[in-house]
Protein backbone atom coordinates (compact mmCIF):
# COMPACT_ATOMS: atom_id res chain seq x y z
CA UNK A 1 0.00 0.00 0.00
CA UNK A 2 2.88 2.46 0.73
CA UNK A 3 4.78 2.01 -2.69
CA UNK A 4 1.52 2.12 -4.16
CA UNK A 5 0.56 5.39 -2.75
CA UNK A 6 3.89 6.92 -3.69
CA UNK A 7 2.96 6.06 -7.01
CA UNK A 8 -0.75 7.46 -6.87
CA UNK A 9 0.45 10.12 -5.45
CA UNK A 10 2.48 11.01 -7.92
CA UNK A 11 -0.32 10.38 -10.77
CA UNK A 12 -2.04 12.54 -9.20
CA UNK A 13 -0.24 15.85 -9.26
CA UNK A 14 1.13 15.06 -12.59
CA UNK A 15 -2.36 14.52 -14.46
CA UNK A 16 -4.04 17.50 -12.47
CA UNK A 17 -1.27 19.45 -12.46
CA UNK A 18 -2.13 20.58 -8.65
CA UNK A 19 0.97 19.02 -6.27
CA UNK A 20 -1.09 19.17 -3.15
CA UNK A 21 -3.57 17.42 -4.47
CA UNK A 22 -0.79 14.76 -4.31
CA UNK A 23 0.37 15.40 -1.60
CA UNK A 24 -3.09 14.65 -0.08
CA UNK A 25 -2.95 11.72 -1.64
CA UNK A 26 0.66 11.46 -0.27
CA UNK A 27 -0.60 11.94 3.12
CA UNK A 28 -3.79 10.05 3.54
CA UNK A 29 -2.05 6.90 2.15
CA UNK A 30 0.92 7.18 4.67
CA UNK A 31 -2.00 8.00 7.57
CA UNK A 32 -3.80 4.61 6.43
CA UNK A 33 -0.01 2.58 6.46
CA UNK A 34 0.93 4.24 9.37
CA UNK A 35 -2.04 2.66 11.64
CA UNK A 36 -1.66 -0.93 9.99
CA UNK A 37 1.73 -0.72 10.68
CA UNK A 38 1.18 0.52 14.03
CA UNK A 39 -1.10 -2.48 14.52
CA UNK A 40 2.18 -5.08 13.14
CA UNK A 41 5.26 -3.53 14.43
CA UNK A 42 4.48 -0.97 17.22
CA UNK A 43 5.33 2.65 17.39
CA UNK A 44 8.98 2.11 16.99
CA UNK A 45 8.06 0.24 13.74
CA UNK A 46 5.81 2.31 12.95
CA UNK A 47 7.82 5.90 12.98
CA UNK A 48 10.53 3.99 11.27
CA UNK A 49 8.59 3.28 8.05
CA UNK A 50 6.93 6.58 7.86
CA UNK A 51 10.54 8.10 7.94
CA UNK A 52 11.29 6.01 5.30
CA UNK A 53 8.77 6.80 3.57
CA UNK A 54 9.10 10.39 3.89
CA UNK A 55 13.06 10.24 2.78
CA UNK A 56 11.95 8.02 -0.18
CA UNK A 57 9.96 10.65 -1.42
CA UNK A 58 12.72 13.19 -0.85
CA UNK A 59 15.14 10.78 -2.72
CA UNK A 60 12.54 10.22 -5.53
CA UNK A 61 12.97 14.32 -6.10
CA UNK A 62 16.96 14.24 -6.44
CA UNK A 63 16.72 11.07 -8.14
CA UNK A 64 14.10 12.56 -10.70
CA UNK A 65 16.82 15.21 -11.84
CA UNK A 66 18.70 12.57 -12.99
CA UNK A 67 17.17 9.76 -14.72
CA UNK A 68 13.22 11.57 -14.93
CA UNK A 69 10.10 11.42 -12.91
CA UNK A 70 8.25 8.18 -13.95
CA UNK A 71 11.26 6.16 -13.19
CA UNK A 72 12.24 8.04 -10.10
CA UNK A 73 9.24 7.56 -8.87
CA UNK A 74 9.02 3.74 -10.07
CA UNK A 75 12.46 3.28 -8.48
CA UNK A 76 11.38 4.58 -4.91
CA UNK A 77 8.14 2.75 -4.81
CA UNK A 78 9.71 -0.29 -5.40
CA UNK A 79 12.27 0.46 -2.44
CA UNK A 80 9.51 1.36 -0.41
CA UNK A 81 7.69 -2.09 -1.18
CA UNK A 82 10.51 -4.25 -0.46
CA UNK A 83 11.18 -2.46 2.75
CA UNK A 84 7.77 -1.96 4.06
CA UNK A 85 7.40 -5.80 2.82
CA UNK A 86 10.17 -7.02 5.32
CA UNK A 87 9.74 -4.66 8.01
CA UNK A 88 5.96 -3.69 8.29
CA UNK A 89 3.96 -6.92 7.30
CA UNK A 90 5.34 -9.12 9.96
CA UNK A 91 2.97 -8.95 12.77
CA UNK A 92 4.32 -9.04 16.23
CA UNK A 93 3.38 -12.47 17.30
CA UNK A 94 5.52 -13.39 14.09
CA UNK A 95 8.37 -11.51 16.00
CA UNK A 96 7.93 -12.81 19.19
CA UNK A 97 8.05 -16.36 18.08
Amino acid sequence: MSALTLVLGYAVASVTGIRSLGGLVLVAGVAVCAVAWLGRIGIRGMASLVAVFVGLFVASHLLALVVGAWPAVLAVALAMFVIAALVGDRSKVDKQA
